[in-house]
């Protein structure tokens, strides 16, 4: 797995903790992070940051399980329903989604992994997808959850903090 930017690093990477002597090309990002394109949350600049990175003239690679786009689109109708957001909005953003410029991976080939990764790390199915994905890149997963990274550091110091993305 590739180590972040050095702290010094002009370029935009993890810091703090993920901090090592080189720039990332790619990051597993999940639907924590994606979602942050189009909703305002917390650590959303981050998120557009990193996205950003897809446009540069050397882009970031940003892989994704393709549950990614069911898990937006879940997201998106909670915020319909609970928050009365425009569902052609949020239909606008799916399509949005889904035209970004992402290396998307069918779970079916991720959930013989994932799934002895959930049962051992205690985490969802669905989460042990994104890391199983970010080990068979190669590349550190990037979470806004603190929770998850709290609770998957000490065995897989990859998983990063959306926070510690400097802009």
């Amino acid at each position: 797995m590739n180590p972040p930017p050095a702290s010094g690093s002009n370029e935009p990477g993890l810091s703090g903790a993920q901090s090592a002597s080189h720039h990332h090309d790619c990051y597993a990002v999940d639907a924590s992070v994606a979602i942050r394109l189009f909703v305002k949350e917390v650590l959303d600049t981050q998120a557009r940051a990193l996205f950003d990175r897809l446009g540069d003239p050397a882009p970031v690679v940003l892989h994704v399980p393709d549950l990614l786009y069911v898990e937006c689109a879940n997201i998106l109708w909670k915020y319909v329903r609970r928050f009365g957001y425009d569902p052609n909005v949020a239909e606008a953003h799916l399509a949005d989604l889904a035209a970004l410029d992402l290396v998307a991976t069918p779970t079916s080939s991720l959930v013989s992994a994932a799934f002895p990764l959930a049962v051992a790390e205690g985490v969802t199915a669905y989460d042990a997808c994104y890391l199983a994905l970010a080990h068979a890149a190669g590349c550190p997963l990037v979470t806004a959850d603190e929770r998850l990274v709290r609770q998957l550091q000490p065995n897989y110091p990859n998983v990063c903090w959306l926070g510690d993305y400097r802009i």
